[in-house]
């Protein structure tokens, strides 16, 4: 779940900065609305945690298995964003503009940091059997 909720909110944040100090617009394509953007990063959001969680059910999972992740979320996100484009009535070479624009732009490098430091975070949680945190009184109890 945390691996989940961090690339979500790494990524949101990263994608938000990105536009914020570089100053362009994560997918600027005339004739393009932000829907396909939006598909793009609720699917990257989809795979990621349905790539991550055959990794984390192991006993002690390993930590290269995190690039694989990574990698996939990112393929999965331009794949989205292309074919959202097209579903929304964008033309071939809009939906690719759209498509080559994540990459050129640095979006998906953002979304690639982003779902390595969540499914690392992740990884390293679930290697060392990290348990909620609790109250001193909490722990008094089970003693």
């Amino acid at each position: 779940m945390i691996g989940f909720a961090s690339f979500a909110a790494l990524a949101i944040l990263g994608l938000g900065m990105l536009t914020f100090f570089a100053d362009i617009d994560i997918i600027a394509v005339p004739g393009l609305d932000i829907w396909p953007g939006i598909v793009g990063m609720v699917i990257a959001i989809a795979v990621f945690s349905g790539m991550l969680w055959p990794v984390l059910v192991r006993e002690r999972p390993h930590f290269p298995s995190v690039i694989l992740v990574a990698i996939i979320t990112v393929i999965a996100h331009v794949a989205t964003v292309w074919v959202s484009a097209l579903l929304s009535g964008a033309t071939a070479v809009q939906a690719s503009d759209a498509a080559a624009q994540l990459v050129t732009r640095g979006s998906s490098a953002v979304v690639l940091a982003a779902a390595l430091v969540a499914a690392w975070i992740a990884v390293a949680l679930r290697r060392t059997q990290a348990n909620p945190p609790r109250w001193p009184w909490e722990r008094n109890e089970e003693e």
